[in-house]
């Protein structure tokens, strides 16, 4: 309980979303942003990885926020998976619930690199499992 972003409750007892290290609200913010494409590695057997095909990638960030990582051990106890990091697993990029049909959470930005004739490999995997889905219905 009580978990949240700093940057929509800078109050929360429990920032699981916070400023990248070596920030703090008091300091300047100007350039400040992790910005630009930075390399992901994906794991094995995740939903992340059906969705790419692939173990590496690299995706377009723009944000000064991060995954906490002392908070950790505490979410992927509690069912998170956290399927994508940094190539020295020192940054949280991507977190699902392995047994949701479709929950990834990322860090960056997928809409930065869809285009109409070419989506992005996340929104097509949500297609995919809302029809999967809907085809269980019938």
């Amino acid at each position: 309980a009580g978990a949240h972003s700093r940057e929509f409750d800078p109050e929360s007892p429990h920032k699981v979303i916070d400023f990248m290290d070596g920030q703090s609200e008091t300091i300047e913010k100007g350039g400040t942003l992790r910005l630009g494409s930075y390399p992901c590695v994906i794991a094995a057997g995740s939903k992340l990885a059906e969705c790419y095909g692939r173990y590496e990638i690299a995706e377009r960030h723009r944000h000064r926020y991060e995954f906490a990582n002392t908070y950790r051990d505490t979410l992927t106890g509690a069912g998170l998976t956290i399927s994508g990091t940094s190539p020295d697993n020192s940054l949280v990029e991507a977190v699902e619930l392995t047994e949701h049909p479709f929950y990834i959470g990322v860090q960056y930005h997928p809409e930065f690199k869809s285009r109409p004739n070419k989506p992005h490999p996340l929104f097509v995997g949500l297609v995919r499992a809302g029809l999967a889905r809907k085809e269980g219905q019938k």
